[in-house]
């Protein structure tokens, strides 16, 4: 990191493929997704799940066994799109920058191995991920415009996103001038707030999970943590990646919404700063700091500013700033209507230059060959007749009435 802060990267990675090119990591550990209400107690963190990457790339797995038609009867295949460039990969398949044949649109393809993701439990959020994204249309939110599935595979259809990851741009900058800070907070902020009137808790925010448009505003992505919840319930799974993590998290006490509201403080601080504000290598210690460590500000970290995030970090549920944030004095030049209808001008703008611009995409993953590999351990007969995912088909509205069928 710039200004003479640095962290242990890591490249573990979350049970499932990114949405994202993944440059090096800065966070110690993997997102926790365990269905335990406490937090792991080894001073390494939590143990990262083993990355399995897939097998056979010299190989094609026949493109004639989709399974499943769209509610509409309107198929969607892999043979509809032209596979252009491997653009993140991850422990239960890869991403792809894809092309649509018939319009030449430009997408993210993101392919799951339905065996890794049973075998490792991951089967309810699966479902969970594509069901919150094709309810969700939002500015400041991936978009989710076709579903589809062979025996072995999941294929999700989502934005291809080319400015980069937050963290990238952070990670390079080291910290970001507060104005900067001020507008990727407030499109979050927008966006978030329209998830919880979903009843939809993210529990994933993170410099990783927040991409770069080609104009320069945000977009969320990876939603494989996120959950609908009632607000008299809450849930009590223990995930979230270790940095981030509420108070109440760790506590197993249940959660809601509101440990969204905590991560946003937390990512704001970073921002600012260029580091978590709690942040240990030593996840036990991390931890113990999230429950009782002082909050602390840089000098240069304006009053404002200061006053947010006491705010946002407040361990306090009750008492934590939540949705009525928007009317905090660090927002005061905000015009959200203006925001939300992305009539404000962002105050970086990604070096891109079209639509197709792989320049902020990790070389790591441009120089594998683009193309769906073969799946050698096929899924039982059982299994298949068992289908975990038999309704994960799915073709947006908007593709519908766009005729890009």
């Amino acid at each position: 990191m710039g200004k003479g802060q640095s962290k242990d990267a890591s490249k573990k990675k979350k049970d499932e493929a990114p949405s994202t090119p993944q440059p090096e990591k800065k966070h110690d550990s993997a997102p926790v997704a365990s269905t335990t209400s406490t937090p792991p107690s080894n001073g390494n963190g939590a143990a990262a799940p083993k990355v399995t990457e897939e097998t056979g790339d010299d190989m094609h797995e026949s493109w004639n066994d989709d399974i499943l038609f769209s509610r509409n009867n309107q198929k969607v295949t892999k043979d509809d799109f032209e596979l252009l460039n491997v653009i993140g990969k991850g422990s239960f398949g890869k991403v792809m920058q894809v092309k649509k044949k018939d319009d030449g649109k430009i997408y993210a393809m993101k392919v799951l191995r339905k065996e890794a993701i049973i075998a490792r439990k991951q089967v309810a959020h699966t479902r969970a991920e594509k069901s919150i994204l094709q309810k969700i249309q939002h500015p400041f939110i991936v978009k989710l415009h076709f579903a589809f599935q062979t025996k072995d595979k999941l294929y999700m259809i989502l934005d291809y996103i080319n400015g980069g990851e937050l963290f990238y741009h952070l990670k390079k900058e080291g910290r970001f001038p507060e104005i900067r800070v001020k507008f990727y907070a407030a499109e979050i902020v927008c966006a978030i707030a329209h998830l919880h009137s979903l009843q939809i808790v993210y529990r994933d925010l993170k410099p990783e999970n927040i991409l770069i448009d080609m104009e320069g505003h945000i977009c969320i992505t990876d939603f494989g943590l996120s959950k609908e919840i009632k607000p008299e319930e809450g849930t009590h799974t223990f995930c979230g990646t270790p940095e981030y993590l509420a108070p109440e998290v760790l506590k197993g006490q249940g959660h809601g919404t509101a440990v969204d509201w905590w991560s946003l403080g937390t990512l704001i601080y970073e921002m600012l700063t260029g580091l978590p504000p709690f942040y240990s290598q030593n996840i036990n210690i991390m931890y113990q700091k999230i429950l009782n460590g002082e909050l602390r500000f840089p000098s240069y970290v304006s009053p404002d500013a200061q006053s947010l995030l006491e705010g946002l970090l407040t361990r306090d549920v009750e008492k934590r700033l939540g949705s009525e944030v928007k009317k905090h004095p660090f927002f005061k030049d905000i015009d959200w209507e203006k925001l939300e209808k992305r009539e404000m001008e962002p105050p970086f703008k990604p070096k891109v230059k079209s639509d197709t611009d792989t320049s902020q995409i990790d070389s790591v993953f441009l120089v594998e060959k683009a193309q769906d590999s073969l799946v050698e351990n096929h899924l039982s007969e059982t299994i298949q007749r068992d289908n975990a995912f038999d309704d994960f088909t799915y073709v947006a509205p908007t593709a519908m009435d766009g005729g890009n069928q």
